[in-house]
């Protein structure tokens, strides 16, 4: 799985822990800044990753900031991607199992290293069930069309 991570200055920090976790795993990880602490506006990372992954059909993002929230916020303002916030092993294995999330978002000051790892792999290890999901992506996907 090729994947696009992004963080802003608040989200740095660990953006590099997170793309060694997923290149332990065999994926390939491009990453879209940013690469220093100087401060920075999220929705811009947000885009960037979220251009990639909308490019790519068989690609997914992660973003990073603070908080994961304005991430997230910005990331689902874009057609077609469905981005989950997650802050534990269950949010992250339903949004890819019931909602086929296809952005991860994750915020540095509220989630620990060691949780960080638990997210990481439970997003990893799921996969969309489709069935009676389907139709509920279906109309997540066309909202505000």
């Amino acid at each position: 799985m090729k994947y696009f991570i992004g963080a802003d200055h608040a989200g740095i920090n660990i953006k590099t822990y997170v793309k060694e976790l997923f290149e332990k795993k065999g994926h390939e990880v491009i990453d879209l800044g940013t690469f220093n602490n100087d401060r920075v506006d999220y929705p811009d990372f947000a885009e960037k990753v979220c251009e990639e992954v909308l490019k790519d059909k068989n690609s997914k993002g992660i973003l990073i900031c603070g908080s994961g929230i304005g991430m997230s916020m910005s990331a689902n303002k874009f057609d077609g991607i469905r981005a989950a916030l997650c802050h534990n092993e269950y949010s992250a294995k339903m949004a890819r199992e019931h909602n086929d999330a296809n952005v991860i978002c994750l915020g540095e000051r509220v989630t620990g290293y060691g949780m960080i790892e638990s997210i990481i792999d439970a997003w990893d290890n799921a996969t969309f069930q489709g069935g009676r999901h389907e139709g509920r992506v279906e109309k997540i996907n066309a909202l505000g069309k």
